[in-house]
């Protein structure tokens, strides 16, 4: 096992394009990282890089103790899974899992124990003979990671290796590769732009986006306490709610506000639908209703009525908000309600969107 480390790692290409603007991570040993982001973002590339798939225009990558930037991947010591699986059709899956150990000159016997133990830990043993074709999307994802564990690496690398699965399978498979991962001790890095799969897996989380590191931390932390709104809307679904706020709007609902322009943000599982006074309220017209099980989504459009201007000066112009609430109830279409966010759960930006601003 290994820590990975990136200092100031930047990626430019012949046509002038920038796609990673100066990243430093640092990966303890052992440690699951998830790099998360839009498309176009520069996680893959980042990974590649790491993987020695792509050159670096400057910076180092460290894996263990040692400069890789000039180290073929053969000899970085790290297993890559793909999103595509990239298994051999007409080599069996034992075959397939045994074929990079055989060209690495592996003793057939410790070759043979390496593909059992693997075999058995990914519940493919009865399928060793069976070739990919004869097997489903899971288990071909899993004969993949199997070729990756016979390696028996440093370092697990995954380039979205759940998005060509279906969503039942998808949860299944996050599942067993973080009990994987956690069996196994392996420094991992794992890129996606689910962001549900980025918060269940990892350990640190990475968000991304054009090219630069906008938040690293524990990924309840990056929930809780987001330093951008990139950060803040792209981590939580639904988004959080953003609302642009001149300093008069801001002094009516925070007891300590800046004097410039902000962004103020709401969760919308932070929502209460109460008639009561109280915190932040927002009187809404029901727009829209998504019922998905166990909660409910609401969209409604603020409303402005020169009653409530006179009564709260700091009403916000219409807009739409997104409120969660529990279960199945929920109010009518065209149905007027009261959101209502204690004061504690308000997050707050700046105009520019690029810096929290604590209150």
């Amino acid at each position: 096992m290994a820590n990975v480390t990136l200092r100031n790692v930047k990626k430019a290409y012949p046509n002038g394009f920038e796609a990673i603007k100066g990243v430093d991570v640092d990966v303890a040993d052992g440690q699951f990282c998830v790099l998360v982001g839009p498309s176009g973002c520069g996680k893959s590339t980042l990974l590649r890089m790491v993987a020695g798939l792509e050159t670096v225009t400057s910076g180092e990558i460290d894996i263990g103790g040692r400069i890789v930037n000039q180290i073929e991947p053969a000899d970085r010591d790290i297993a890559m899974v793909f999103q595509n699986y990239a298994l051999y059709p007409h080599m069996t899956v034992y075959n397939n899992m045994a074929y990079g150990l055989r060209n690495r000159g592996m003793p057939k016997g410790d070759i043979d124990t390496r593909v059992q133990e693997a075999a058995r830990i990914l519940e493919l043993t009865s399928m060793l003979e069976r070739k990919p074709g004869q097997l489903s999307g899971g288990q071909r994802q899993r004969v993949a990671m199997g070729r990756a564990i016979v390696r028996q690496p440093k370092v697990f690398l995954f380039d979205e290796p759940l998005s060509n699965l279906d969503a039942k399978l998808r949860i299944a498979m996050r599942v067993e590769i973080r009990k994987l991962q956690r069996r196994l001790s392996t420094t991992s890095i794992y890129v996606t732009h689910d962001q549900l799969e980025a918060m269940t897996l990892a350990d640190v989380l990475v968000v991304m986006n054009g090219g630069v590191v906008e938040q690293i931390g524990n990924p309840l932390e990056i929930y809780e306490r987001p330093a951008t709104t990139f950060v803040a809307s792209f981590i939580g679904a639904p988004p959080m709610n953003l609302l642009a706020m001149q300093p008069d709007e801001l002094k009516v609902r925070l007891e300590t506000a800046p004097s410039e322009a902000a962004i103020l943000g709401i969760r919308p599982e932070d929502f209460l639908v109460s008639g009561e006074p109280g915190g932040v309220a927002f009187d809404l017209t029901v727009e829209a209703v998504e019922r998905v099980g166990a909660e409910t989504f609401v969209y409604g459009t603020r409303q402005r009525e020169a009653s409530s201007v006179a009564a709260n000066p700091g009403e916000l112009a219409p807009g739409e908000l997104i409120v969660r609430l529990p279960g199945a109830s929920a109010p009518a279409i065209g149905e007027h309600i009261r959101a209502v966010a204690p004061r504690q759960k308000l997050h707050l930006f700046s105009a520019d969107g690029r810096r929290r601003i604590e209150i």
